[in-house]
């Protein structure tokens, strides 16, 4: 009996237990509700400006959330009459309206909408922009035509001077396809010093410092042949002349028989050079001689992309649209290339109509100055400096006070006056038919630049003076707008001279597969 009471009693417990949890629930979630109901009325007071609406929502928030009749809460029948039948009497007058958020103009704001639209094509155009590095190299430079083909227009840049270029929207184009989906693989064969040994002073330096940057290159250099675009030779023209060429024997075939010796055995090793006749290698020279090293190798003197300064169409051996026109830079201290890079002066301060100075040598500087050395106080053309003149003013002074600097070719038709030239904002005046421009794929020259056939000497001065004022500062603006992409950097800079050469190799390579492709 103890035990049956023991367990009624117990029973008994635990169902007053258990309505006390049912009760506590109920309670808490009341509150919850009240609270709630709390938090909506003050939001929609500070929002809403009539309170007829905040009343109604209030109490049909607490009639509608409560299933339960609970003494002094009313339905919503009831707050709906009492509401209405109360509203004149007893509710305050409407409040105005919230003013509207304004919000504060950021310093930022100009160059944002300035450059929505750029933003808005940038973005959708990476959003359509494929894996690269899972095409094979073939089908990569298939949508790089594509892609080149229908380049967005652009009329502005902040890194580019429009008007230095023949299409600014196709270059832009194909220089954000070379940093993203470009590969070069470096053979690695090749004796020292000929090949792997950069020469950095001097005017042939160009050749060096584009081996030197680019075997030190992370962004674009591959281990792995098979991922390639792009397959360099990296021998040095000058270094091949210092190792094999005999002095005055006036013989440079065993500079090309040694070449075409190295380009048979990596032909024998490796598949890649068989693959493609060559058309997919290239090199880099800047001595007078470096188109005549490749003779010697059929493959190697037509497929291979050529980027020479002795850029001459006349001889057969530079061919335009295939091989790249290196630019000749004098570099004097190559720990501190940009040392002796000087901005010029004004145009108010140009009072020097035109200046050459330099070796008489090859066909054009002897007509030069038979027509023009000490003919003209205009014309300061001479052939060495003198020292009376230079004592007064050196040839750096004389490039940064004269409105043109004359560039005709020596021996060879490039110069190193070109781009001395461009460094101290002097419009160069080139002399040398034949003679392909740097980067003429891209660059206007006619924008910066005058190009006097080699019969117009004897009119030379009435050309230049028949270019008016307005022309010429354009021309000088452009001048001083070109230096960036004419510089060597220790390392390397977006569109300098080092990207700029490369662009031009990739771009004549992509140029070699349209027309492959268009057959």
């Amino acid at each position: 009996m103890i035990s049956g009471d023991l367990r009624l009693t117990a029973t008994a417990a635990s169902r007053r237990l258990r309505r006390g949890r049912v009760m506590t629930f109920f309670t808490y979630r009341i509150i919850s509700l009240a609270l709630l109901t709390t938090a909506i009325t003050a939001f929609l007071t500070l929002y809403i400006p009539n309170p007829l609406t905040i009343s109604s929502i209030a109490h049909d928030s607490i009639s509608t959330s409560s299933n339960y009749t609970i003494k002094g809460v009313v339905t919503r029948r009831e707050a709906s009459i009492s509401a209405n039948s109360s509203v004149n009497a007893s509710l305050p007058p409407p409040l105005p309206p919230p003013p509207p958020l304004v919000r504060r103009k950021s310093f930022n704001d100009n160059n944002a909408n300035s450059g929505s639209r750029e933003v808005k094509k940038t973005a959708s155009l990476r959003r359509r922009e494929p894996a690269y590095w899972r095409m094979s190299p073939d089908d990569a430079l298939k949508y790089a035509i594509k892609e080149i083909d229908n380049a967005p227009e652009i009329v502005e840049d902040p890194d580019l001077y429009v008007p230095l270029f023949k299409n600014v929207s196709v270059f832009k184009r194909s220089y954000e396809l070379m940093e993203k989906i470009l590969k070069v693989y470096i053979y690695r064969d090749g004796k020292r010093p000929i090949f792997h040994t950069p020469e950095l002073r001097g005017i042939y330096a160009s050749e060096g410092w584009f081996m030197k940057l680019m075997e030190e290159s992370r962004r674009f250099v591959t281990p792995d042949p098979q991922k390639a675009h792009l397959f360099y030779l990296p021998y040095s023209s000058r270094q091949l002349e210092n190792a094999l060429y005999v002095p005055d024997s006036h013989d440079l075939k065993p500079l090309s028989i040694y070449l075409r010796d190295y380009v048979n055995w990596i032909a024998g090793k490796y598949s890649f050079w068989n693959r493609t006749r060559g058309s997919d290698h290239f090199l880099v020279a800047c001595h007078d001689w470096g188109p005549y090293t490749t003779t010697a190798h059929e493959e190697l003197c037509k497929n291979t992309i050529k980027a020479l300064c002795n850029a001459d169409t006349s001889e057969g051996i530079f061919i335009k649209g295939k091989d790249v026109s290196l630019p000749e830079t004098t570099i004097r201290n190559p720990r501190r290339p940009l040392r002796f890079v000087g901005s010029g002066r004004p145009v108010s301060q140009r009072s020097i109509l035109a200046f050459f100075a330099g070796n008489v040598h090859g066909r054009v500087r002897p007509v030069l100055l038979e027509h023009w050395a000490g003919k003209d106080p205009d014309m300061h053309i001479y052939g060495p400096l003198p020292d009376r003149v230079s004592r007064k003013m050196t040839y750096i002074q004389h490039m940064k006070t004269s409105k043109y600097c004359i560039c005709p070719m020596g021996f060879e038709v490039n110069s190193p006056r070109i781009v001395e030239a461009i460094y101290y904002e002097c419009v160069p005046v080139i002399i040398a038919d034949n003679f392909v421009l740097p980067f003429e794929e891209v660059l206007d020259w006619s924008v910066f630049s005058v190009v006097v056939p080699e019969k117009d000497i004897p009119n030379l001065k009435n050309i230049l003076l028949g270019i008016s004022l307005r022309r010429y500062l354009k021309m000088h603006t452009c001048v001083k707008m070109l230096q960036k992409h004419f510089l060597w950097h220790p390392r390397p800079v977006k569109y300098d001279l080092y990207h700029m050469l490369l662009h031009s190799i990739w771009f004549n390579r992509i140029n070699q597969v349209r027309i492959e492709k268009e057959h």
